[in-house]
């Protein structure tokens, strides 16, 4: 019995210790948006300020980077939920044909590795002589964040019961209305979740987004051009701001599902 403690109890130290050693980035990153430094560096802590957020914006390029970033995760995400919801649905609802493939082509393109996906975009964009902007920032991170929404989506339909669609036309709802009275509402978690992962691998890309970006910059791509000349604290505040938000949407989101339980 005493075994078994000292078991559960080194289990648990290890399981923090990870959990500290993967949370330490973060917490550096948050700690150094405080940083009172008086050079370029900001990697040697010279005191504590908050002067870094009330100057927040006022690198322009960086600001820019930002607003483009932020809206097309927006876009990419809004794109990415219409479309994997509707598939997830069709995988996880029906039998058709060429489902074994779509399943094939949907966790393969998850398993891809980005500088694959990057190259065979830019291939494409370059063959069809269509313009790198924003536009195809766009379409490639619908591309590579699809499969995420449409699992998610999927892994959540597959354990609904059907009797509860069947129940909803016996007593006379049409197909809309029960998709949208029973379907949606019971799907709606996964369709969050995969909503959350869209928009956070949107923000992150880096890679991807390198291949097709033209001469759109992104706030990942503004961050690896500064690093030669040193990256300014307003970086580590808008990381702090984007990592807090996110946390905030998680929590929220945990406590509706709660409730709804």
């Amino acid at each position: 019995m005493r075994g078994a403690r000292f078991g559960d109890r080194l289990l648990h130290l290890y399981t923090w210790l990870v959990i500290l050693w993967l949370s330490s980035p973060i917490a550096v990153m948050i700690l150094f948006g405080f940083n009172d430094k008086r050079s370029k560096s900001n990697t040697t802590w010279q005191g504590f300020t908050l002067r870094w957020y009330g100057e927040l914006f006022d690198i322009p390029d960086l600001t820019v980077a930002l607003r483009n970033t932020l809206v097309i995760a927006l876009v990419s995400t809004v794109i990415t939920v219409v479309i994997g919801t509707m598939l997830g649905l069709a995988l996880g609802r029906h039998r058709f044909r060429g489902k074994g493939v779509t399943n094939f082509l949907v966790f393969a393109a998850i398993s891809t590795p980005e500088l694959v996906m990057g190259a065979s975009l830019l291939s494409l964009f370059v063959s069809g002589n269509v313009p790198r902007d924003a536009n195809t920032i766009i379409v490639s991170h619908v591309l590579f964040s699809l499969s995420f929404v449409v699992v998610t989506v999927r892994a959540r339909v597959v354990t609904l019961d059907p009797s509860l669609e069947e129940a909803a036309r016996d007593l006379g709802a049409t197909a809309w209305g029960t998709f949208r009275q029973v379907t949606l509402p019971a799907v709606m978690p996964g369709v969050l979740a995969g909503a959350m992962l869209s928009f956070a691998l949107s923000v992150d890309d880096y890679v991807v987004t390198s291949f097709v970006n033209g001469s759109t910059v992104t706030f990942p791509l503004w961050i690896v051009g500064a690093v030669k000349t040193g990256i300014p604290a307003q970086v580590n505040v808008m990381g702090t701001l984007i990592f807090g938000i996110g946390v905030l949407i998680a929590i929220a989101n945990a406590v509706a599902a709660r409730r709804r339980t």
